[in-house]
């Protein structure tokens, strides 16, 4: 039999299973729409050759409406029907076969396009950074962040999802026989939660292996110092070895995005170790950011000391760099705590009018919807790639019961993050955008040089998923298709793996960065995927909740 860590292969079946369905009830219908043409326009149909009408009773004298005897009645409704009715509805149901049958097979095939892409920048990783945190592909090499085979460990659930057996085996393996997180390293608290415990405890739940379990409890515990702050706003920084943590060099402060995004990871060790240390931790964090000052309408500044818990570099706000996951975190605890918990749902409601008060404008002279930065009251049309979460935040928070004008914003934003790569000569978004709202301007977007680059990040294909999930509207799937085919175009290296560019304006030359992010396997192409799947079963949106690094854990029973 199948051991506990080896992939489900379902998702093909699943595809096939669903498409049958969608035949036979197509089949159903039409049938029953020429049933009632026949009868609206008086078609006439030859007499039966009988003059009675037949009936089976049985010994008590009922009525039997047997399996058998529905067959029998159906085939002599379809005798009675003439030649040509016969072959127009045959004619029909072959029409709508064929049909059936290239929506399955398109829907596969991008399906197995988003395959074919991880395994290729698998097979650049595997090559020539295996055991090392990222690709560089250009150069044929690897680069360090944590030392911690980070590439590897972000991309096991999506490989899972994706059904990659072979590889899932070989990096399952690399994780049981070398990972260790016994090392005299600093870490970054965030990026190590979001990524390395998130994919953990991820990858445990998609496969039961208690592996997994393991090593989660393991990084969770060892990140633990970060938390021994006066004001119990976590540190930054982490020595996973020697059990230190400290601000960066040049400050005391940390991101309030950092220290607010982490939640869903921590309190989920809680509840599989039954050990509340985690969840208290950060819990402590979002009582505090909840009753602080500073605020705007629910808008938060970027910075927060770690001294003494105030935040800093107060009068500025943004959704994007360094606050923006604080939002996204706000509804998805209240939704993993099966809505529950109040605080988080009141904060992000305030926090969506604040958007719309303060930062949401229209762009000259197409009329998008954009979210632009607030500095000391003066208000600067910069938008970041990062804010394209948003819109697929807005439409989660509408699938759970909140206003429906969420969205319709959402619409908007989507809208609006697709430009952003349409208006591209390489159709791929910069880092940044600025959005011109001056009367007489004849494009929307300006990209100023030092923000013409792209990092393969996964915001909008994000946003893309969830807009599909909810609505079915194909255009979403259309326009990730396209950017899909425009990473194959610029930015994948024929000798393994998909780099970061530096000019999306230039489709002759975007000149690579040589660096393949641990999130474009992680995050990007598992998007891709689940935005191209028309199994709304595929990581159900009604059972699980994504982190921010695209990593999706149970959503909790009420009970609990």
């Amino acid at each position: 039999g199948r051991s506990s860590w080896e992939p489900r292969t379902g998702s093909r079946n699943s595809s096939l299973n669903q498409f049958l369905k969608i035949f036979q009830n197509h089949c159903v219908f039409y049938m029953f729409v020429f049933s009632a043409v026949v009868e609206r326009r008086g078609i006439m149909l030859p007499p039966s050759r009988r003059d009675f009408v037949s009936l089976t009773v049985s010994e008590s004298g009922s009525y039997t409406n047997s399996k058998q005897w529905r067959r029998q009645s159906c085939w002599r409704k379809w005798k009675q029907l003439s030649r040509l009715q016969r072959s127009l509805i045959l004619f029909t149901l072959m029409l709508l076969l064929l049909f059936l049958v290239f929506l399955f097979l398109s829907a596969e095939s991008r399906l197995e396009a988003v395959r074919e892409a991880f395994r290729h920048a698998w097979k650049g990783y595997k090559n020539f950074a295996w055991g090392h945190d990222e690709l560089k592909p250009i150069s044929k090499s690897y680069g360090e962040w944590f030392g911690l085979g980070l590439t590897l460990i972000d991309a096991l659930d999506t490989m899972w999802i994706l059904g990659l057996e072979e590889e899932f085996a070989e990096a399952r393996q690399w994780v049981a026989k070398e990972l260790s997180f016994d090392k005299n390293v600093d870490v970054n608290l965030f990026e190590s939660t979001i990524r390395i415990l998130g994919s953990l405890l991820s990858t445990y739940h998609l496969t039961g292996d208690s592996l997994f379990l393991e090593k989660a409890k393991d990084i969770g515990s060892r990140l633990m110092p970060a938390f021994n702050t006066a004001s119990k706003i976590p540190y930054s920084d982490v020595n996973i070895g020697k059990g230190t943590a400290h601000p960066p060099q040049w400050t005391s402060d940390s991101s309030v995005a950092e220290v607010t995004s982490i939640q869903l990871e921590f309190r989920e060790l809680s509840r599989l170790t039954g050990d509340p240390k985690y969840k208290l931790a950060v819990m402590e964090v979002m009582k505090q950011v909840h009753k602080l000052d500073g605020k705007q309408d629910g808008l938060v500044p970027m910075f927060i000391n770690t001294n003494n818990g105030l935040f800093t570099h107060q009068g500025m706000y943004t959704l994007g760099a360094r606050a923006d996951s604080y939002y996204e975190y706000l509804l998805k605890q209240w939704i993993q705590g099966g809505k529950t918990e109040k605080e988080f749902l009141d904060d992000y409601l305030q926090a969506v009018e604040g958007v719309k008060k303060n930062l949401l404008k229209k762009s000259t002279p197409s009329g998008l919807a954009f979210v632009g930065e607030l500095s000391h009251g003066h208000f600067s049309p910069k938008m970041d790639h990062l804010v394209c979460f948003l819109p697929g935040t807005l439409a989660l928070g509408a699938h759970y019961g909140l206003p429906a004008d969420h969205m319709e914003l959402a619409k908007q934003l989507m809208e609006t993050c697709y430009q952003m790569y349409a208006q591209m000569e390489t159709g791929l978004s910069p880092e940044i955008a600025h959005f011109n709202m001056h009367e007489g301007s004849t494009q929307d977007v300006d990209v100023k040089i030092a923000d013409r680059h792209n990092l393969l990040r996964p915001e909008t294909v994000e946003s893309l998923f969830y807009l599909y999930r909810f609505t079915k509207d194909k255009k979403y799937q259309q326009w990730g298709w396209e950017i899909l085919q425009n990473f194959n175009k610029y930015t994948r290296v024929p000798t393994g793996g998909y780099t970061s560019i530096n000019n999306v304006r230039d489709p002759a030359s975007p000149n690579p960065r040589d660096k393949m992010e641990s999130f474009f396997l992680g995050e990007t192409l598992k998007y891709f995927y689940l935005l191209f799947s028309e199994d709304p079963n595929l990581i159900s949106l009604d059972k699980y909740v994504f982190n921010t690094e695209a990593h999706p854990l149970p959503i909790w029973p009420q009970s609990e």
